[in-house]
């Protein structure tokens, strides 16, 4: 169970940065089929693999197993960008973002 839901989150985020199996496992410093393989329930990373995933989407181990957060990496650019905001400028997007859940 935990497995399938470890590949699922992995699938996505690696879908949703745009990359295919191939080149994640080449830049994590793996074969070149060594995502495809996790992907297809063959293999589970080591968790300093893990680690190193997370640090390549740049989310934390925590952000990876919390699906409710769609897009953590886009997530955490928008929070990084919005620290260089003042409160006003912060009140504004709050009004955005609360117009859009609407």
């Amino acid at each position: 169970m935990y497995e399938e839901e470890f590949v699922n989150r992995l699938t996505k985020l690696r879908i949703q940065k745009g990359v295919s199996a191939r080149d994640m496992s080449i830049n994590l410093g793996q074969s070149e089929s060594y995502i495809n393989k996790i992907e297809s329930n063959l293999a589970l990373p080591s968790m300093s693999v893990f680690f190193y995933i997370c640090e390549y989407f740049e989310i934390t181990p925590a952000q990876f197993f919390d699906d409710e957060i769609k897009n953590p990496e886009l997530m955490n650019k928008i929070i990084e960008n919005m620290k260089h905001l003042n409160e006003e400028q912060l009140k504004h997007i709050n009004n955005i973002i609360e117009d859009i859940k609407r």
